[in-house]
């Protein structure tokens, strides 16, 4: 995945802004299954929420990078326990600024 620029950034930030969380990281944080709950989600959406819950012991930077890099999507944002990913679908609904 290529990364974004800041205007792409504050883009993708204000789409993701009236998502409700899809993906929810719990204590058992990061395991094969969540990844591919993820990886289906993005498929479907391009651009998802995931939150972390209380039981996740991990760092959100650590979560939101190890599941950028194994789903090829890019870290959008990250506030409080709160990661928006985007990934782009074969056929993109969502059209990025240059």
């Amino acid at each position: 995945m290529q990364t974004l620029t800041g205007k792409q950034r504050r883009f993708l930030r204000g789409l993701g802004h009236h998502l409700q969380p899809v993906v929810m990281i719990g204590k058992d944080e990061l395991t094969a299954a969540l990844e591919a709950s993820v990886d289906e989600a993005l498929t479907a959406h391009e651009l998802i929420k995931l939150k972390l819950q209380e039981g996740c012991l991990l760092d959100r930077k650590e979560v939101a990078e190890r599941l950028a890099a194994r789903t090829s999507s890019a870290v959008a944002q990250i506030l409080g326990r709160t990661i928006l990913l985007y990934r782009p679908a074969d056929e993109p609904t969502i059209t990025l600024p240059r």
